[in-house]
């Protein structure tokens, strides 16, 4: 891969890319950062890349590789000096579209605590939930390319996905959400 094909990959995918880093990673500092180690990574890589294959699964797993490098190393540690206040991560900087300007303030109000909700619930999810849900709904990744990211069969993806919705839904009733 050139420049010029480096170039318009970032372009074609990088919003996507950002967007499962930044899902991942749990909020949107700790996201970029990722989405940054990534893209170096397969800058320093990318004489070996074929833009002809699918870069994006192979840029998608290569930001989970980091992902769980970097919680290994952490938690590692932790073990090792651990500490007694961590900063809790919190989700700001919400992306507000042109319909939702439209729309009246009590409805973004409504929506954004809805997705909050949603975003808080799918990030309590256990780690082998979560990674699928985050590539199939904001990636737009189809269960097979999931399958190849993972290294899991499809049918383990689909069953993992059949749970972690089930698990979203037995959460949003005990809360009492019904829509």
């Amino acid at each position: 891969m050139n420049n010029e094909e480096f170039e318009q990959f970032v372009l074609k995918f990088g919003r996507d890319i950002l967007r499962f880093c930044r899902m991942t990673a749990g909020d949107a500092e700790s996201g970029d950062e990722l989405y940054q180690d990534t893209m170096l990574k397969l800058l320093e890589k990318k004489k070996r890349l074929d833009f002809t294959q699918n870069t994006k699964s192979y840029a998608l797993s290569t930001s989970i590789y980091l992902w769980k490098n970097k919680k290994k190393k952490y938690a590692n540690r932790m073990r090792l000096v651990p500490t007694d206040s961590i900063d809790e991560l919190s989700d700001e900087g919400y992306e507000i579209s042109d319909c939702d300007r439209e729309a009246m303030p009590e409805q973004i109000v409504l929506r954004q605590s809805e997705t909050d909700l949603i975003r808080r619930l799918t990030a309590s999810l256990p780690e082998k939930y979560r990674i699928p849900i985050y590539l199939y709904y904001s990636a737009d990744m189809r269960i097979s390319e999931i399958s190849g990211i993972l290294g899991l069969p499809e049918g383990t993806v689909k069953s993992r996905m059949r749970k972690a919705k089930k698990q979203l839904k037995e959460k949003l009733e005990a809360i009492g959400y019904d829509r």
